[in-house]
């Protein structure tokens, strides 16, 4: 797409749907703090945006199948149903596709009113582009809705963008009602807009892209990770562009700021900002992560407490 096309794309007073990926807080003892992984559910839901739990951002390849299943209970209430999940399923290099795994996963969801979101695995993206997309179709034969999803190898080791094509194909499966995008990429991301609106205009393409998150403005929807830092200032960025307000690139500024800052390599550090942001907010007690999970130095809590003062004086300034 050049740039004219590009531009052509912007697609001013759209209503944006925002989904935030929960963090899990800890305590400092290293257990999951269930108080502040509710309060913060509440907060994301109160805010206008639908959360999204056991996704990377909630350390789902780190939890116990309980863990999950008790994440998901406790966002069936405070979310009343309206919430999106991680279906995710533990594998090794060279494992096989393991549809059962996935479908147990995402009746989970499904049974407590949520909509999966097909995680990568590596049985799943060891297949080529033809085998990944009948992966999807036979998930969706017996899954009423998910979300698909592309995470790129920076996220995770087992991580894969497929081609276009695939895409393409992928948005052909009726029950597949979105897919999540992450590949840090513009350009592909652009690419899958347009094969969208050529395609299936009601789709949802989910821009994962934390370094580019005015992908909003081109007709992207989200599912962002770097949103559960500040969602009510989501929340308020979206009513901008909705309402056409000026404001809105100002304050996309600063909260793209604060994205390039926290999803430096190794991108999954990203977590541990998250985890520190909540401790300074009073969010969370501890900014303690589960000990698998890369670490940021300490030094970044200066900068944080720094661009936090500033979206909260955003948030405190710009709503009625």
């Amino acid at each position: 797409m050049n740039e004219s096309g590009v531009l052509a794309r912007i697609r001013a007073g759209r209503t944006i749907t925002g989904m935030s990926a929960v963090l899990l807080p800890y305590t400092a003892d290293g257990e999951i703090d269930w108080d502040a992984t509710e309060a913060h559910i509440d907060r994301t839901v109160d805010a206008g945006l639908t959360p999204a739990v056991n996704m990377d951002t909630g350390y789902v390849q780190l939890l116990t199948d309980a863990q999950k299943t008790e994440v998901l209970g406790l966002t069936a209430v405070a979310a009343r149903g309206d919430f999106v999940a991680g279906a995710y399923v533990a594998d090794h290099p060279g494992a096989a596709f393991d549809l059962a795994g996935y479908l147990a996963a995402c009746d989970a969801i499904a049974v407590r009113g949520g909509t999966p979101v097909i995680f990568p695995s590596y049985g799943l993206n060891s297949l080529d582009d033809e085998g990944w997309v009948d992966a999807l179709a036979a998930i969706g034969e017996r899954v009423d809705r998910f979300i698909g999803f592309e995470l790129g190898a920076m996220f995770v080791p087992y991580g894969r963008i497929p081609s276009l094509e695939a895409y393409e194909a992928m948005m052909g499966i009726e029950s597949c009602i979105g897919a999540k995008h992450s590949s840090l990429s513009r350009q592909l991301e652009w690419d899958r807009l347009a094969a969208r609106d050529r395609l299936r205009p009601e789709f949802r393409v989910l821009t994962g892209n934390d370094l580019a998150i005015d992908m909003v403005m081109y007709g992207s929807d989200y599912l962002l990770g770097l949103s559960t830092f500040a969602p009510e200032a989501f929340a308020l960025r979206d009513r901008m562009w909705a309402n056409e307000d000026p404001r809105f690139h100002e304050l996309n500024d600063l909260l793209q700021y604060l994205g390039h800052f926290t999803f430096r390599a190794p991108v999954p550090g990203y977590r541990h900002d998250a985890a520190m942001s909540f401790e300074l907010r009073g969010w969370a007690s501890s900014s303690n992560t589960p000990s698998a999970a890369p670490q940021r130095p300490e030094s970044d809590r200066v900068v944080l407490a720094d661009i936090l003062e500033r979206i909260d004086v955003w948030v405190s300034e710009a709503t009625p």
